[in-house]
């Protein structure tokens, strides 16, 4: 079969997906969830022949790693969007009009949404867990790295909506080749939005070729700005979190801006990455400042494009501004309007910097590693919107409803 009458199979189902209950939804994510514990030795034999093709010093491979520890958070998360309340049939609006029309505004699925990924075969469940409970069909277009574990996770996902007598079309998985991928984004009037979630070369690519909606997610360039009068022991621990926590996310630091007053602070601050073995490219500013103390095999001098750049490595930029202007134009030039963050205990500087730097998420003395949908209370997420429209920021299950209005007469007619 082709990949459009596929893709016509999986419309079809959208349509049943809206009308099944919350209470069948949820348990059909209860017994997924159980099914991926009992599977996990299955499932690790195959992302061991993905992770047989990839090198271990590549970013990816971070992302493409599967362990038990993993499924079951996969797991725990998919239980986690069972309990989560229903995005659907919501009266968001309601109005009476003088003429005596009744008017309301429902939450509704989208349809059918696509989702294109690279080596995280955890989207391929964290995606179809929010889509199904939000009433969507869902056509996911893993990358090639990922075949084999997303090929076992879309095999569990079909038997057990087989088992609760639900349309296994409600799940697709694209062939892995990127050719294929112009078919996707073409696909208007099967396919209802498209959500690319990688580097920025993929949603380049998406924005340039799709027909389709997009809701751009994934690419971050992160900043954390240290202020004049930063508290350098909030520093030290958010900047080593950030960066070192899990350094392939979308969320991880990529450039630390140090005010100029506090440069002979600069080593204290990035003291803990060298446990990490953190690489530094630093300005002429801070390099001077750093090369007494930091690991001199881990200190390089930057090149212009070492800023802007989304590591998704241990590396770290590392520049010296002269003010906080100086700062947020820095990230103004920079910035993938992901997450961006400053340490300071001036409420004047913390107030400028959250007016004036424009991301999605801006935080104030605490981690960039907070950009996620679980730590935002929204349990598992599709992605990190980094557009204005319909969505930003952390995606849960309302961004993945429209609406409908509904308009209740008794024979009125408009002259």
């Amino acid at each position: 079969m082709n990949i459009l009458e596929c893709l016509k199979k999986t419309k079809n189902a959208s349509y049943g997906l809206a009308l099944l209950s919350e209470a069948k939804r949820n348990v059909i994510l209860t017994s997924l969830a159980g099914s991926l514990l009992k599977t996990c030795d299955k499932t690790l034999d195959a992302n061991a022949k993905d992770l047989a093709n990839i090198d271990k010093h590549n970013p990816m491979y971070d992302r493409l790693l599967l362990n038990e520890s993993r499924i079951k958070a996969i797991a725990e998360d998919v239980k986690n969007v069972a309990n989560l309340p229903s995005p659907l049939s919501k009266r968001l609006e309601h109005k009476v009009m003088p003429n005596g029309l009744n008017i309301e505004k429902i939450s509704v699925p989208l349809g059918v949404i696509g989702i294109i990924y690279e080596a995280r075969p955890n989207v391929t469940i964290d995606a179809f867990a929010l889509c199904f409970k939000s009433g969507n069909a869902v056509v996911l277009k893993g990358g090639k790295e990922a075949y084999h574990s997303n090929l076992i996770f879309v095999e569990i996902i079909q038997k057990c909506l087989k088992e609760h007598d639900v349309d296994v079309n409600s799940v697709y998985l694209f062939p892995p080749s990127r050719e294929e991928t112009h078919i996707l984004l073409q696909a208007t009037g099967l396919v209802d939005v498209c959500i690319p979630r990688g580097s920025q070369s993929l949603i380049d690519f998406v924005r340039q070729n799709a027909k389709i909606p997009v809701i751009e997610t994934g690419a971050g360039i992160v900043h954390t700005y240290f202020d004049a009068s930063g508290d350098l022991k909030k520093g030290r621990d958010i900047i080593n979190n950030a960066k070192t926590r899990r350094v392939s996310v979308c969320n991880a630091l990529d450039c630390l801006l140090i005010h100029k007053e506090r440069i002979n602070d600069l080593y204290s601050l990035v003291e803990p990455l060298q446990n990490h073995n953190v690489e530094i490219f630093a300005d002429v500013k801070s390099y001077e400042a750093l090369k007494a103390n930091y690991n001199l095999e881990l200190l390089h001098t930057a090149k212009a494009e070492d800023f802007g750049r989304e590591f998704l490595s241990y590396k770290l930029a590392v520049k010296v501004v002269d003010s906080i202007d100086e700062a947020m134009q820095h990230i103004i030039k920079h910035t993938s309007s992901h997450s961006e963050a400053i340490i300071t205990e001036d409420i004047k500087s913390a107030n400028s910097f959250i007016e004036k730097v424009d991301a999605a998420v801006v935080y104030v003395n605490a981690s960039t590693a907070f950009t996620d949908g679980g730590q935002f209370g929204m349990g598992a997420e599709i992605g990190i919107s980094t557009q204005k429209l319909h969505a930003r920021g952390p995606m849960g299950l309302e961004a993945l409803t429209s609406y409908k209005w509904v308009v209740h007469g008794n024979g009125q007619v408009r002259g």
